[in-house]
């Protein structure tokens, strides 16, 4: 039975959460709010099981944490654990699966939703004072579409790929799976490069892998309807943000939603939030689509789980 285990970042789980399942399944808990880097080697040296949300583990983390028989990673990608150092240590790694599909796929539609009714234009044009001042009872300048007819292409099949799916059919959508991105040839599903000239609108649930990284650039932007809405609750580097932002200024796409940036916090700057300032149909929310209650608390009761599974 595994007896001593470590959470490195709990206030990333945010307030109300449980961590009863995970106590009773280890002998000893220690939880961390956070945790930088050079603490990480000192606090991971007695464990058993390391849990992790977005704390890095390298592979002189794992070298050097000798008791270490579990990694419990608390999200989906696990691109903050070295992979191949723990698979030649004999450390399985474990991570969240399907968590937040009611969460993320709802924030999915509402992001749609918003671009539709180019509800950024509409929500600076009432703050500008320019419904105060109109001559009719209602603002109308920027065309509103809407979801029903539309043809939403989807790259990501997983659980929370076809959630969307399930939640864009029933606003009487046309929808279109992509074939997996670097896997094109043993897919019978159509290529993006395909599909996307005939998108209304494209929504991505891919990890961020080599195939995806840059995955919508300059040159598949140039192949798209100027009408297409794009949203992005997957990760940053699927979009680059450049080609997208110059895409949506030059009127080569019609708007563009994204829970999620290359580099988060972005404490560097960020060229999609600046434009925000700009009259475009933009929208950028805070890595929050996972954030509901349920999502957070099944989290860590999968962690407990996974825990449970490996002592038996």
């Amino acid at each position: 039975m595994l007896t001593k285990g470590v959470l490195l970042d709990a206030d990333s789980l945010g307030e109300n959460i449980r961590f009863d399942g995970l106590e009773e399944s280890l002998g000893e808990l220690t939880l961390y709010a956070k945790t930088s880097p050079n603490e990480v080697i000192e606090r991971i040296q007695d464990a058993e099981v390391i849990l992790t949300n977005k704390v890095v583990i390298n592979a002189e983390a794992i070298s050097k944490a000798k008791k270490l028989k579990l990694i419990c990673v608390l999200a989906t990608g696990m691109n903050n654990v070295d992979l191949k150092a723990a698979e030649s240590a004999g450390i399985p790694v474990r991570n969240a699966v399907a968590y937040g599909t009611n969460s993320v796929a709802q924030h999915t539609l509402m992001l749609m939703l918003m671009l539709a009714t180019r509800q950024p234009l509409y929500q600076k044009a009432v703050a500008g004072g320019e419904w105060n001042q109109s001559p009719f009872f209602c603002l109308m300048q920027h065309p509103v579409s809407e979801l029903a007819g539309k043809h939403l292409v989807i790259v990501g099949s997983g659980v929370l790929g076809s959630k969307v799916a399930q939640l864009a059919e029933a606003f009487d959508m046309k929808v279109s799976f992509s074939a997996r991105p670097g896997n094109e040839a043993n897919d019978q599903r159509l290529p993006l490069d395909q599909l996307l000239p005939q998108a209304d609108i494209l929504s991505l649930h891919c990890p961020l892998t080599e195939a995806t990284e840059n995955l919508i650039n300059e040159a598949r932007l140039n192949k798209t309807k100027p009408e297409l809405l794009i949203v992005n609750c997957a990760r940053g580097g699927i979009v680059n943000e450049d080609a997208v932002l110059s895409a949506l200024k030059n009127s080569q796409i019609s708007g563009y939603a994204t829970d999620v940036l290359t580099q988060e916090p972005p404490v560097n700057g960020n060229p999609l939030l600046d434009a925000l300032q700009d009259n475009l149909n933009l929208i950028v929310t805070p890595h929050n689509a996972w954030i509901s209650q349920n999502a957070r608390q099944n989290i860590v009761d999968q962690a407990a789980k996974s825990i449970q599974t490996f002592s038996q």
